[in-house]
């Protein structure tokens, strides 16, 4: 060949190399991040090998293949989408991704969902700060916590690795950042559901639900779409203090709709109502005067609650609970869970209420201290308590009398009196009266001698005419004493029968005065006098023995003739 020939050859092969080398990168240049479809020619361990036509063949890891936890199922000869990242590597080869082609389709395909607001399908795959990450055909999403479910879940193992729809909330593909709900795609379905369930509502239907929520004063009832309200009081017949002790949060329940309120879309649901109402023939079933053994089963302070089987309870009122123990809270007699024997006292079906008495399994202490003292007789006892008002004195190890202030001493007052006495004292009394009924006895002190009020009473009665001591000077009259300790009073209009002359501070403490006795009080111990009275007594004497007025002579010549003779008769 010769030297030109051969220069001729050279420069049409570095003309060829550099046609086909521009070629080359410009197609590389135009497919480079592009969806490109390829054919699976061999697998070798982990790697699947991919011919898209170009120079060389591309390597992409088996798990780009695969749903997330779940083995990759390709083999050779299979066409696959493949997304070219780059057109050579360090080792010459073409840099391939299935992963990135099935994002870069889904991502089209998401975009036009989230436009129309469609639901898309995805996988729960792992757990993330917040919330969890969901591959949507290739696209990885967001799914906040909150977003899971219309209840919070506390274990979101079922859900994961399960094909399910969810909801595109925002999505933003320059940032590769999409958030979804699932918590959406069931409240639309659960919207949907409720308005087929209500409309198929009506009372008395019986349906199975699920405990949503509970409260205080009941359970929110799950319907299927719906939520009704278990009241606490239609749980059950027995009592129920707290919902909690008859229900879990997640527990399917049958129930039945009690009320239903098409308007205000309120629903009223009972489980007792599907069991017989133990009230029925209740008062057959309890007549009065007979005893039932129950089972305490709350404590109030006005009485305890007894079970005397389930559904049915009675009120043992406080005052129904002891014979003798009086003032005693509930608590200190019974206690919760206690079994008791309880007499029914009475019935109400209507009402449903039974009365319950708990003294009445007992015998009555009282009916047997009737029969061991009677009134009149003379007791010994402990004080064992003492009040404004009297001593307690006891008469059994349950039983006290009770002396007034009043009855302590015959000369002393209440007040003074009751200072004398100290709780552990030995006292002997009078019993005054027994009151069976009330649970009442009253004793006396003072009763056990004589009263000195009549001892010194002897000799001074009504009408009579009395010399007593000024021992006050008020201004409603004096006080006076009497001989044996007696005590009295002259009010102001009695001192005298000139009204000019009713002035105490004419008296001195200490003068001594004649006075007529008007009334004795014994109760009191009081005598009231009469200096008025006294004077018009004398008038009367004096007149019926000395002539009258008729005669001519004035009634002061009258008296004074009358003093002049009782003078005379005082000298001789």
């Amino acid at each position: 060949m010769t030297q030109e020939t051969t220069k001729s050859v050279e420069d049409i092969s570095l003309e060829n190399f550099e046609a086909l080398l521009e070629e080359s990168f410009g197609e590389s240049a135009t497919l480079e991040s592009k969806v490109l479809k390829g054919t699976v020619v061999e697998i070798v361990k982990d790697m699947a090998i991919v011919d898209v036509g170009l120079k060389s063949e591309g390597r992409i890891p088996l798990k780009e293949f695969a749903l997330p936890g779940q083995d990759a199922e390709i083999k050779v000869g299979d066409t696959v989408e493949v997304f070219l990242e780059r057109y050579e590597n360090r080792e010459g080869e073409i840099v391939l991704s299935h992963e990135k082609a099935r994002r870069e389709a889904a991502w089209t395909d998401l975009e036009v969902a989230h436009d129309k607001n469609e639901r898309v399908d995805g996988v729960i795959f792992s757990r993330v700060k917040g919330g969890f990450t969901v591959d949507l055909k290739g696209a990885i999403a967001f799914l906040p916590g909150s977003q899971v479910d219309i209840r919070p879940v506390r274990d979101v193992t079922p859900l994961m690795g399960v094909v399910q729809p969810f909801q595109i909330l925002k999505m933003d593909r320059a940032r590769g950042n999409i958030v979804v709900s699932r918590r959406a795609v069931m409240e639309e379905s659960r919207e949907e559901a409720r308005s087929e369930l209500v409309s198929k509502l009506e009372e008395g239907q019986i349906l199975d639900g699920v405990v949503k929520n509970i409260t205080d004063y009941g359970a929110f009832i799950d319907l299927g779409g719906v939520d009704g309200l278990l009241h606490v009081t239609d749980i059950s017949w027995s009592r129920v203090n707290h919902p909690s002790e008859a229900l879990s949060v997640g527990q399917t329940i049958k129930v039945q709709i009690i009320r239903f309120n098409n308007e205000t879309q309120r629903i009223s649901l009972g489980m007792k109502q599907l069991e017989t109402d133990p009230w029925e023939g209740v008062d057959l079933k309890y007549p009065i005067g007979t005893k039932f053994k129950g089972r305490v089963t709350n404590i109030a302070d006005y009485g305890a609650f007894i079970e005397l089987e389930p559904g049915i309870e009675g009120l043992v009122h406080v005052s129904e609970m002891s014979w003798t123990k009086k003032n005693v809270p509930p608590s200190k007699l019974v206690s919760t869970s206690q079994e008791i024997e309880v007499m029914v006292l009475e019935v109400d079906p209507s009402k449903r209420r039974i009365s319950l008495g708990l003294k009445q399994c007992v015998n009555n202490p009282w009916e047997a201290l009737q029969e061991k003292y009677t009134v009149g007789s003379e007791i010994e006892g402990e004080v064992k308590n003492i009040t404004e008002f009297g001593l307690f004195v006891g008469l059994t190890d349950d039983i006290d009398g009770m002396v007034h202030m009043s009855d302590i001493s015959w000369d002393k007052s209440g007040e003074e009196a009751i200072l004398d006495y100290k709780k552990g004292d030995k006292v002997r009394a009078k019993l005054l009266d027994i009151d069976a009924e009330k649970e009442r006895i009253s004793l006396g002190i003072k009763q056990l001698t004589d009263d000195p009020f009549n001892e010194s009473l002897e000799g001074v009665k009504k009408g009579s005419i009395v010399t007593c001591e000024v021992t006050g000077v008020l201004e409603t009259g004096i006080e006076v004493a009497l001989a044996g300790g007696l005590t009295g009073f002259i009010r102001k209009v009695e001192l005298s029968r000139d009204r000019s002359e009713q002035r105490p501070d004419r008296f001195a403490v200490g003068e001594k005065v004649d006075a007529k006795v008007t009334n004795i009080d014994r109760s009191a111990r009081k005598i009231n006098l009469s200096v008025k009275m006294r004077e018009a007594d004398e008038e009367r004497a004096a007149m019926a023995e000395y002539g009258s007025s008729d005669s001519g002579a004035s009634l002061g010549d009258i008296l004074g003739e009358a003093l002049e003779q009782a003078k005379g008769k005082e000298e001789k």
